[in-house]
């Protein structure tokens, strides 16, 4: 079989975007074969990162694959000297199924892997569905990628005509930026993959606020009632909650090609019994082989012996603030990611487990110099907390 020479090169939005549209539509991913709609703009993932760039290949004026990667400074605590490290995210790999295995994909790889080591990136990491086996075969056994970390995805459908009723005794409010950046730097600031430019995510267009609980009678110091949106004075109660909510379905929507027999069963019986009885109040499964949105819950953190109590409420009133929402897309879930020892959050947290799934992080030291680091980072054991960045979702 002839073989085509094909060029690697930076992504060209005006004559490019029709053709990396059309290659995203006919690339399925992972074993659920799911597909992202950009919604005429390709690099809408990565368009809100501190640095960003795509790469496309091209085969006799054809294009064949493509890259994108983004750049930040994260907070490591053990890389040197400072606890935080400059890191490249690297996603949305694509080759056409007509040209896969003649080395599209690994080139794309290493040019992106150039342009990290460019910017002097001290770590290279991606993130993927833990049953896709060809990419982590790809990036473990090819380039060397360690796997590193195994959050879990919570998904939770809304039901756009149920409110959950939140307990009486527990206070939720919204702080302006200022103060969501400042409690996040003071208890979140040490937290694994933590954004050095955190106020840019918070102000983001996407970002829809930041919310805190507390018990009444807990409150005085934190403000609930007052000063919450008032001076920073650092004050916290004994138990307390916070986390902020993206609105990822304005940028990009996913849809499922294939799912396993026993999710598309439970499917159609539920929405059967939710039609023969609507008095149930079921929540309505979003249909996953359409185009579908999600809001992403981030950044939550909780202090206290009964604060899951707390993310709970603070969960709860997204999902009513949601399903009050006047948004096109009728399908609306909630997502939240979760890793480390804050996975016993799992049972705070509304999801359905047939919907929710493992996720799973692998990483690779770009600098000679950090080896060391790096074996200690991929052999420690699990931080309590790890920090997704919602502008890599």
């Amino acid at each position: 079989m002839e073989f085509k020479e094909f060029i690697i090169r930076i992504y060209e939005d005006q004559s490019d975007r029709s053709q990396v549209e059309d290659l995203e539509r006919r690339c399925k991913v992972g074993p659920s074969e799911t597909m992202l709609d950009s919604m005429g703009d390709p690099i809408s993932r990565i368009r809100n990162s501190p640095m960003y760039m795509m790469l496309v290949a091209e085969m006799e004026n054809e294009l064949v694959g493509f890259i994108q990667g983004s750049i930040k400074v994260v907070t490591l605590k053990c890389h040197p000297p400072k606890g935080v490290a400059k890191v490249g995210y690297v996603l949305g790999l694509r080759v056409a199924p007509q040209t896969r295995r003649k080395g599209i994909g690994s080139s794309l790889i290493q040019r992106l892997e150039e342009w990290f080591h460019s910017n002097d990136v001290d770590y290279a990491y991606m993130a993927t569905e833990k049953e896709n086996h060809a990419s982590i075969s790809l990036f473990i056994n090819k380039f060397g990628y360690t796997k590193f970390r195994t959050p879990a995805i919570l998904v939770n459908p809304v039901n756009n005509h149920h409110s959950f009723r939140i307990s009486s005794n527990i206070d939720i409010a919204k702080i302006k930026i200022d103060k969501a950046e400042f409690l996040y730097r003071r208890f979140m600031g040490t937290t694994e993959f933590f954004p050095s430019d955190i106020e840019n995510v918070l102000r983001n267009k996407l970002s829809l606020g930041t919310w805190v609980a507390s018990f009444k009678g807990e409150n005085v110091s934190f403000g609930i009632n007052g000063p919450v949106n008032g001076p920073i004075n650092g004050q916290v109660p004994q138990n307390w909650a916070m986390l902020s909510v993206w609105k990822s379905g304005d940028i990009f929507k996913l849809s499922i090609g294939r799912a396993p027999n026993s999710c598309l069963f439970f499917t159609k019986s539920w929405s059967l019994v939710d039609k023969i009885f609507p008095c149930f109040g079921l929540s309505t499964i979003p249909d996953f082989f359409n185009p579908f949105g999600f809001y992403f819950i981030y950044g939550v953190y909780h202090e206290g012996q009964f604060s899951g109590k707390l993310v709970r409420a603070l969960c709860q009133f997204v999902h009513n603030m949601v399903s009050k929402s006047r948004d096109e897309n009728c399908n609306k879930i909630i997502v939240a990611e979760v890793g480390g020892k804050d996975e016993e959050l799992n049972h705070h947290i509304p999801h359905w487990k047939l919907f929710s799934c493992p996720d799973l992080w692998c990483i690779k030291a770009l600098k000679d110099e950090g080896k060391n680091t790096f074996h200690e980072l991929v052999t420690n054991t699990q931080p309590r907390s790890i920090f997704v960045d919602p502008r890599e979702v």
